[in-house]
């Protein structure tokens, strides 16, 4: 238990470090050359890398159309049911963010306008690793058809029989995904950002990786002229905030839920009691013994945090500081803690709003910023799989009525050839 009033400012921020991120040459040199190779080999840089790493040799990189058939006949209705209805959900919420067209005259006979369209073409990395993530395919399907994507391409990486869950694979059917490759790692990335004989090259990727897949999303956006990622990644994190109105049981079981994620996960309780502290850690101890990835938890848990405030303003101040990827705030008064708190990907408020209802149904997305990067990034919605642009028309009178600002303005730039593109119209039509 930390005292957080007792802290040095040195002290205080040591405690809100979050778990290093491998950043290092080796792993800089390795997606380097996994990039290269898929560069100059294409498809056959891509089965080789699925043998070596994935330990399964493919005939084809593409899923086919039999397996998604297959797929929705094994699965049971109640999984069936279960996806459809988070689908419906995150449908609903998404939906509300269709953007409309602006059209302003600034002035008369000058018109603006702002247009959002979908971006053409894009490609959503769906882990597998310790487990299948059919929600995070939801999560970036659905935005990416409301926003009219013409073309969405998923990458996974396949499993020992060289294909992926049946979950993802529906998940995927009903996003109405047209392709399906059974690759992953860095060299998916590449392929998504490069393009292979079988893959064409997409503007742009969503979805969380490991490291090697972090890095390469980060190198190609970089270096491929027209290419960008979502956002930068990193370890999940949730900050709670709870008072003596809180249920203990509760508050671990939800910090439990994302020191499950990884080994390099962070959780942070912020109490304004002591009590609550500590039946908190009692109950985490409890718990845990209680987890099928309990050693993932505890290995999580000695890079987290529980940190008594002096009260819950501070507390705020805390989590402001911290910024983290999930919010929960369970306190007896959420309405006047809401309107203090600031940096966040995503907020959950009360007792009854785990942060699992964000991971999978409650219809919000669940790709978020981690890192502190919630203090300058927000959480993955409809816009990100659009892009904005503008368009603007000027009548010959609404040229000369604006044509005295932008002279004045040239010529204080210093900028010849700009105003002349004014000038010589007026003196055309004089």
């Amino acid at each position: 238990m930390i005292v957080w009033s007792q802290l040095s400012q040195q002290q205080q921020t040591e405690t809100l470090a979050r778990p290093a991120i491998a950043d290092n040459e080796q792993l800089s040199s390795t997606v380097s050359a996994i990039i290269d190779k898929i560069k100059r080999q294409g498809d056959t840089a891509l089965l080789s890398y699925t043998e070596k790493f994935d330990k399964v040799k493919l005939d084809s990189l593409q899923l086919a159309d039999k397996a998604v058939v297959n797929a929705t006949a094994r699965l049971s209705a109640e999984r069936k049911l279960a996806i459809q209805t988070a689908y419906g959900q995150i449908e609903r919420f998404h939906s509300a963010q269709k953007q409309q067209d602006i059209v302003v005259e600034t002035m008369p006979g000058v018109t603006c306008t702002l247009k959002t369209e979908s971006i053409e073409s894009v490609g959503l990395y769906i882990p597998a690793g310790t487990a299948p993530l059919p929600s995070t395919v939801l999560m970036l399907g659905v935005p990416a058809k409301l926003a009219g994507c013409k073309r969405t391409v998923l990458v996974c990486p396949p499993n020992e029989n060289g294909s992926i869950s049946d979950e993802i694979i529906y998940a995927a059917k009903l996003c109405q995904i047209g392709e399906i490759y059974t690759i992953g790692g860095a060299q998916a990335v590449a392929a998504l950002a490069i393009g292979t004989e079988t893959i064409k090259p997409v503007n742009k990727v969503f979805g969380p990786g490991n490291r090697f897949v972090t890095e390469a999303k980060r190198q190609l956006s970089q270096n491929i002229p027209g290419f960008a990622i979502d956002m930068p990644a990193g370890p999940s994190e949730l900050l709670v905030i709870a008072d003596n109105s809180a249920n203990p049981a509760f508050v671990a079981a939800d910090l439990l839920s994302q020191a499950e994620h990884g080994t390099d996960s962070q959780v942070i309780l912020l109490t304004d009691n002591e009590t609550t502290a500590e039946q908190v850690q009692q109950q985490l101890d409890q718990q845990v013994e209680l987890l099928s990835r309990k050693e993932i938890a505890k290995q999580a848990l000695t890079q987290s945090r529980i940190i008594v405030c002096d009260n819950l303003e501070q507390a705020a101040t805390v989590s402001n500081l911290y910024g983290p990827e999930h919010l929960s705030i369970q306190v007896e008064d959420t309405e006047a803690l809401l309107k203090t708190l600031r940096n966040a990907g995503s907020i959950f408020v009360g007792n009854y709003s785990p942060e699992s209802a964000g991971d999978y149904a409650s219809g919000t997305n669940h790709v978020l910023p981690t890192y502190g990067y919630s203090k300058v990034l927000s959480s993955l919605s409809l816009a990100d799989f659009s892009r904005r642009y503008t368009i603007q028309e000027l009548t010959k009178q609404g040229l000369q009525a604006l044509a005295p600002t932008i002279i004045e303005l040239t010529d204080a730039e210093g900028l010849d050839a700009h105003q002349r593109a004014v000038t010589i119209r007026l003196e055309q039509e004089s």
